[in-house]
């Protein structure tokens, strides 16, 4: 191995930024020299490269994405979806448990491991899921083993569906109270998919539109709000860590911000799509634009925003979910299946955003406020801490985990460019500032 010095970039850190030179030994961090106005210490390596005026973040994660493999591999592999992910300066995923087979025995988990171990440029974690009570059984047999300590450490979390989305995960009658219950007991973070089933069905069967639009009318915010006030009361009575995925509505986040002011161990993530996209975009983007939860009206967009300039939120996650595209020209187009991808476009969104720009088209009558800071919270150090993921951040010592990102790099987003399988992205012919690239990797 090499050595390698990176000189002169701006690392953000979370107590201010600060420009250094870093030297890399043997993938290790062997020494950080903070540059001042007083005499500059000489470091010399094998491969330098200049950085002046770039930013150096620690490697990305995104805690929750849907790599599709096993069993869906005509969406993506964990080859193809990773190469996405290393691509958008994203090193660290969280994989979600509806593939097939589902991730809901200690023998699909290992497989899925299996198959990871050869994604070096991306460190791949994985979900279990829950949706009978031998899958609560087959957790606690996982957690409870010397036997399963590997397995383990690769599983961040377990997985709730309170309704159905891809893959049919939707947790049994009774069984989501008993996850709650033992993931307290086990401590181990509980991410849900909130959406009210009843609500959703009676929608449904009420709905007599077909065009795109009424998936937003049938996945109605009632649905959301009603599913996470189950959710808090159930954390509340059990003590679990509840994680709220993908948040899409303004009362949705007045109930997370409610139950972290009653002292809940209750914490959530917002998806890119719900941030930059909004009902507003099925005219152009048509199946292209269904997801579960659906696009909200713009409202609850700036609410989002809202919510993470004031702290509530405390992950951004792409809910990356490649579908082929011909896949999404399904005819009605109400039974076209659910999901975008992501992972390679979320941090250049965000950075175009710390940018002072906004990189959809049609221009917003506000410009969210967000620091290069933020982004480091929101897509390193919460996610790192609420899932356990024991990445390391940009220390002496540390093994090397970086991206170097260009802020004022222009470029436009085109689906036949991006890594993933499918070749599609809602964000087609977007401009955006800021391009991640990984620097050092071990």
């Amino acid at each position: 191995m090499t050595s390698l010095l990176i000189r002169g970039g701006t690392v953000v850190r979370p107590t201010g930024d600060e420009r250094a030179d870093i030297l890399i030994n043997e993938g290790v961090i062997d020494e950080i020299f903070v540059r001042t106005t007083g005499p500059q210490k000489l470091l010399a390596a094998d491969q330098t490269i200049e950085a002046n005026g770039q930013l150096l973040f620690p490697g990305f994660i995104d805690c929750h994405v849907h790599f599709r493999e096993p069993g869906m591999e005509q969406k993506g592999t964990m080859e193809t979806e990773s190469q996405s992910a290393v691509a958008g300066g994203v090193t660290t995923v969280c994989d979600m448990p509806n593939t097939n087979p589902p991730t809901v025995s200690i023998a699909a988990l290992r497989e899925k491991v299996r198959i990871a171990e050869s994604m070096s440029a991306c460190d791949i974690r994985f979900f279990f899921g829950v949706t009978q009570s031998e899958h609560i059984q087959e957790l606690r047999h996982l957690w409870a083993e010397q036997e399963f300590v590997s397995l383990r450490d690769r599983c961040c979390g377990v997985k709730l569906y309170l309704d159905h989305s891809t893959g049919n995960q939707k947790a049994a009658k009774g069984v989501a109270e008993e996850a709650f219950r033992t993931c307290a007991e086990l401590k181990i973070p509980l991410v849900v998919h909130c959406e009210d089933p009843v609500l959703n069905a009676r929608a449904a069967k009420l709905n007599t539109r077909m065009d795109i639009s009424a998936h937003s009318l049938i996945r109605a915010p009632e649905s959301e709000q009603r599913a996470i006030t189950v959710a808090v009361e159930l954390a509340k009575g059990t003590g679990a860590h509840l994680h709220v995925a993908h948040l899409s509505t303004k009362r949705g986040l007045e109930l997370v911000e409610q139950a972290k002011k009653d002292g809940l161990a209750v914490t959530c993530e917002v998806a890119p799509h719900h941030l930059f996209l909004s009902t507003e975009d099925y005219e152009t983007l048509g199946t292209l634009g269904k997801m579960n939860p659906p696009l909200r009206t713009p409202d609850h967009g700036e609410a989002l925003w809202a919510g993470i300039e004031k702290g509530t939120i405390d992950c951004v996650a792409s809910d990356h979910a490649p579908h082929t595209f011909e896949e999404k020209q399904t005819v009605p187009v109400l039974t076209a299946p659910s999901g975008v991808p992501g992972v390679e476009t979320m941090i250049p969104l965000l950075l175009t955003v710390a940018a002072g720009r906004w990189p959809h088209p049609r221009r917003r009558s506000f410009q969210p406020k967000l620091m290069y800071a933020d982004i480091r919270r929101l897509c390193f150090d919460n996610p790192n801490r609420i899932f356990s993921l024991r990445q390391t951040a940009i220390e002496q010592g540390s093994m090397a985990n970086l991206v170097l990102v260009q802020p004022e790099e222009e470029w436009e987003i085109r689906g036949a460019q991006l890594h993933s399988k499918c070749r599609w992205t809602p964000y087609e012919g977007w401009k955006v500032v800021g391009k991640a690239t990984v620097a050092g990797r071990w």
